[in-house]
């Protein structure tokens, strides 16, 4: 499949709802990943995305309009030495846990499983981001239910070699819909072109205007692992 100009992607979707994309900057010289999520329920839209160390989290924009934060209160992105973890729920935690103690990427979301929140069964997407030796590797993941059967799970993983101005979009939900459809196939082969803030900027723009809640880009310099950041929240 070639590579799709996702501004034109997301343009055509009024309701993705969370997505990651991984890939390297046109240059060459950076890793690049970006997070976005959306909400239609109230309680998913009143959030921000705030740094914690390394990392973000979400977190309530107006505390008092927080009716259930058990799947929408998480941490997105979390690093463990040269390892940036990217997730749409707390599987970034076990993800984190697990590598600690020297196990895999893999074996850490083989005890994990698609969102309890039927009829919808929201799929949890993963990513990392591996930098070595002036280089890197990176994966995707997606955990679903079979087809809306919420006693059967399918658990998929991608890898990745990098390929300068290529990168992986995978998100939640295949479009708008109700119940809303998952995720199906491979990641999508996407276009990265620009700097931090044109790469930022062509992702937000294309978001739909009313369900888009937030977004989170970064460039890491391969060579010194230095990171660049950008967060946009609606909710400001």
């Amino acid at each position: 499949m070639k590579p799709v100009d996702i501004k034109q992607d997301l343009a055509g979707n009024s309701y993705p709802g969370r997505g990651i994309v991984i890939g390297q900057s046109a240059d060459g010289k950076q890793a690049v990943i970006a997070y976005f999520i959306m909400g239609r329920s109230e309680n998913s839209r009143n959030r921000v995305f705030v740094e914690e160390g390394a990392g973000i989290r979400t977190q309530a924009f107006d505390p008092a309009k927080l009716s259930d934060p058990s799947l929408v209160i998480y941490a997105p992105v979390r690093v463990l030495g040269e390892a940036t973890i990217v997730t749409n729920g707390d599987q970034t935690d076990t993800i984190y846990d697990f590598m600690s103690e020297g196990k895999t990427f893999e074996e850490a979301l083989r005890t994990r499983t698609f969102e309890p929140d039927g009829p919808n069964y929201t799929p949890r997407i993963s990513g990392i981001v591996s930098r070595k030796e002036g280089g890197f590797t990176y994966k995707l993941s997606i955990l679903k239910s079979t087809d809306g059967n919420p006693d059967q799970a399918q658990r998929f993983f991608f890898e990745y070699e990098p390929q300068a101005g290529l990168g992986h979009f995978i998100h939640t939900y295949k479009c708008d819909g109700n119940p809303i459809p998952s995720y199906e196939g491979e990641p999508t082969p996407v276009e990265i072109q620009g700097d931090i803030d044109q790469f930022t900027a062509a992702l937000w723009e294309n978001l739909n205007q009313d369900n888009k809640v937030s977004l989170f880009v970064r460039f890491i310099d391969l060579s010194t692992g230095k990171q660049e950041t950008r967060i946009v929240n609606k909710n400001q």
